[in-house]
């Protein structure tokens, strides 16, 4: 089936995409982390980890040594 749209949208996403490796291209700048996440991250890691040592506490580890 020939679809003259189909030809002119994919010649157009493969000039784009072989244009966006020259040193000319636009480049999007990236954005800068979040603050309020790595709190929140961390905060749900530390009630994560004292509910999983509530639950199942952690044993110390006994070595033995060599004679």
């Amino acid at each position: 089936m020939f679809d003259p749209l189909a030809m002119i949208i994919a010649d157009h996403a493969t000039k784009q995409h072989v244009l966006s490796a020259r040193p000319t291209a636009p480049r999007v700048p990236e954005r800068p982390p979040r603050q309020r996440g790595d709190a929140i991250r961390r905060l749900t890691g530390t009630a994560l980890r004292r509910l999983a040592d509530r639950i199942e506490p952690r044993c110390p580890d006994t070595c033995v040594r060599a004679a």
